[in-house]
Parts: C-alpha cells; structure tokens; sequence
C-alpha cells in the first residue's frame, strides 16, 4: 500500500471543536489531542522515511461561515498540498441552542465558496470530512433534520470537486451497533479518546496509509 501524501507535502486539519481538541493556539505546530493529532502521528510512525508536514487549524464553536472569514491566513496563506475540512455540527447546533439556523443553501453557498478559493489560489488536493452526531438523547436525535441535509451537501460537494470523502457519520453509526453512543461521544458531538482513535482510522484508510 502506497499512501497519497509526497515529500515535502503540508497536510492542513480545518474545522470545529472536533479537530481543534486543545491544540496550543501560540504553537503553530501544536496538533491538539483528536484525530488529527492520532492521525497525523500513526501516519509519521507507519512512514518515517516520507517528510510530510502536518498542520491544524481548527477552531471550536467555528460554523463554516467561520472558517471563511480567516480562510486567507489559517490556510491559503499556510500553502498546504491538502486540505481536510470538518464542519457543520456548529452549523445546526446554533439552530438549537441559540435560535440561530444555518439553511442547508447557505451552508452550501458557504462551503463551496471555501473550496472554489482554495481551488483558484492552490495547487492543493481536498479531503472532505462528513459530519456527525450520534443519538445519545432525544434531542440529539432531532437534530437529524437539519444535518442530514447538510451531510448531503458535502457529499454532493465531495464529488463535484474530486475531493477524498472520510464518512465520519456512518462510521459512528456503525460503531453504534458495537457499543453505546454515549461510549464514543458522551454529548453526541465531542469524541471520546476512542471516538477521536477511530476517526483517524478512518482518515487514513481514505488517504491510503492504512
């Protein structure tokens, strides 16, 4: 197995809390402690001998409409071969907790202005992460109406753009069915350290390093 990354190539983590996960904001170095860190270490651990940089610029609490108001500095301006993308939880949590929905449209018309940016400004390779959340309470649950649309979107954005496509949201429903819900994310949303593990099992299968 040949994984896609080269030498020299920069491998770029965008999104929410969920690729955040604690990183040091004052180490532009600092990968957190989720699935980008695990990632991005089994990866340098399975191919020591491939020079790949990895770099991680989420932000919790970011919808995507977040993520292109500082897309300029936390990533064009960074010039990564790759770029992965994980947001829209934020997205429909705002419907819910603050009375402040994204539609599915401007969720779209947000999102693909983020990769026609990318496109136009790097020579950059994208991998779109879907969204997730698991049912760990009734209210989780409903909030099934408003991201399954938006999961679509990015489905639908993953092939129009020839992007890899990680399906973060069915793993978890199929890791369900091992285990509880609340085993891999206790809130729904925020992994649980084998929660973060299995996310970036899949990661790595989807660049072909696993």
């Amino acid at each position: 197995m040949s994984p896609l990354f080269n030498d020299g190539d920069v491998v770029l983590f965008q999104g929410d809390s969920i690729t955040d996960a604690g990183r040091d904001r004052l180490d532009p170095r600092s990968m957190g402690a989720g699935y980008a860190m695990i990632a991005s270490s089994w990866f340098q651990a399975l191919y020591p001998s491939k020079n790949v940089n990895f770099l991680n610029r989420g932000i919790g609490g970011d919808r995507a409409k977040d993520l292109l108001k500082r897309w300029q500095k936390d990533c064009l301006d960074l010039h990564p071969s790759w770029v992965s993308i994980l947001v829209g939880i934020n997205d429909t949590w705002r419907r819910y907790d603050s009375n402040d929905p994204t539609s599915t449209q401007d969720y779209e018309d947000v999102y693909r202005s983020l990769l026609e940016r990318t496109k136009a400004a790097l020579n950059a390779r994208l991998i779109l992460c879907e969204p997730f959340v698991l049912s760990v309470s009734a209210d989780r649950e409903t909030w099934r109406e408003d991201l399954d649309p938006k999961i679509d979107v990015v489905r639908k954005l993953a092939r129009e753009y020839g992007a890899l496509y990680v399906p973060f949201d069915g793993l978890f429903a199929q890791a369900a069915a091992q285990r509880e819900s609340a085993f891999w994310a206790a809130d729904g949303v925020h992994p649980s350290p084998a929660g973060h593990a299995l996310m970036a099992q899949a990661w790595l299968r989807a660049v072909n390093a696993l």
